[in-house]
């Protein structure tokens, strides 16, 4: 089975425009992104699928700084942007990130992986129940799974999410779902605002500008500076119709 990791990416973005090249401590959020990804040992590639929108173009520069290949395709449909760039790579489960989650950890990528690999779902995910930060979310699907939705999905938040129409839909697929042993949902590590963004450059100034530590290390250091996590404890996550 081929494993390939998607990385959606776009400059826009209506609370933090541009936020997916931003300078994190000296490489961009992207880089920082793809960099963590690529550290998972069960996945066979890691590529980036962004918009054809010209406003797209640095994007498609910075994955050729970065050697990761990159495809591009519709900006507001991201589920047919996923579908295709599947085919392209011949992905026979796509495990799907979010640029805009500089924390990912490969740990918990894999472990998502293996869970989807063991248990065989066409579907597997630690965020159908918020119980990890946010930020640190991983889906695997099937490309089988993948193509019924491409197929059938109507709404515009299901081609938007990609992958609701999956889970709204639990008789007709199978979905493993994974969860924290401690519920840290009220943790916010994903990048979406300025305050997001003063929590997640802040500890990776704590790490020395690295990007080697892992979410128990982010985990530990926000128990020794508790008051880290009020930058951005009122910042309210958009809906799913939202965007």
């Amino acid at each position: 089975m081929r494993t390939v990791a998607i990385i959606q990416a776009r400059m826009g973005s209506t609370r933090l425009p541009g936020k997916v090249l931003k300078n994190l401590c000296g490489e961009t959020v992207l880089s920082r992104v793809v960099k963590r990804t690529r550290r998972a040992r069960l996945l066979d590639e890691v590529v980036v699928a962004t918009t054809d929108r010209a406003g797209d173009d640095p994007i498609v520069a910075e994955c050729g700084r970065d050697w990761v290949p990159c495809f591009r395709g519709d900006e507001a449909d991201v589920l047919d942007r996923y579908y295709r760039a599947a085919q392209q790579f011949t992905a026979d489960a796509i495990v799907r990130i979010t640029s805009d989650c500089p924390l990912i950890d490969p740990e918990l990528i894999d472990a998502t992986v293996r869970a989807f690999l063991d248990e065989k779902p066409d579907y597997a995910t630690n965020s159908l129940v918020i119980t990890y930060p946010r930020g640190l979310d991983v889906e695997v699907l099937t490309a089988e799974a993948l193509a019924r939705a491409w197929l059938e999905a109507k709404d515009s938040y299901q081609r938007t999410h990609v992958t609701p129409y999956l889970y709204e839909h639990p008789k007709q697929f199978k979905i493993v779902s994974l969860t924290s042993e401690e519920n840290l949902g009220h943790y916010r590590w994903t990048l979406d605002t300025p305050e997001d963004w003063e929590l997640v450059e802040t500890i990776y100034k704590r790490f020395s500008g690295h990007d080697d530590f892992g979410w128990l290390d982010v985990l530990a250091l926000l128990d020794r500076e508790p008051e880290l996590t009020e930058l951005n404890v009122h910042v309210q996550q958009k809906t799913i119709s939202e965007g």
